[in-house]
């Protein structure tokens, strides 16, 4: 059984903070890149940001959208991955969800094996 629980979405005001989680379970955490994508409402879901399976180094991956703005890391340790976001606007309204891929570098939903159920994050002006 294969599940990813996000965490740590809510209500902020613009220019706010907010640190999302993905718990994973159920598979070898470390062999798959983990990725974050987020649908608004009215259009589609779009990628956010990659973090790969890793060694030495972790090569992180963001939308231009995001990119200065949103941090992803990883704790193989604890099989979990975050997305900190910071100077949040209200265009970053939208349901964040995370996804497990063996792509690493991949912005293509369907390259994602895994998804959790997502946790919004909703930004006031």
């Amino acid at each position: 059984q294969v599940t990813l629980v996000e965490s740590g979405g809510g209500l902020v005001q613009s220019g706010g903070s907010l640190r999302l989680s993905c718990q994973a379970s159920g598979i070898t955490f470390s062999n798959y890149a983990m990725g974050w994508f987020r649908q608004a409402p009215g259009k589609e879901r779009e990628f956010v940001a990659q973090i790969d399976r890793g060694g030495s180094q972790f090569t992180t991956y963001y939308a231009d959208s995001v990119k200065g703005r949103f941090t992803i890391s990883r704790d193989n340790a604890k099989n979990a991955v975050y997305l900190q976001m910071n100077s949040l606007k209200p265009m970053d309204r939208a349901v964040y969800t995370c996804g497990a891929t063996r792509h690493s570098g991949s912005r293509w939903e369907d390259d994602y094996e895994y998804w959790g159920q997502g946790t919004q994050v909703t930004v006031s002006s």
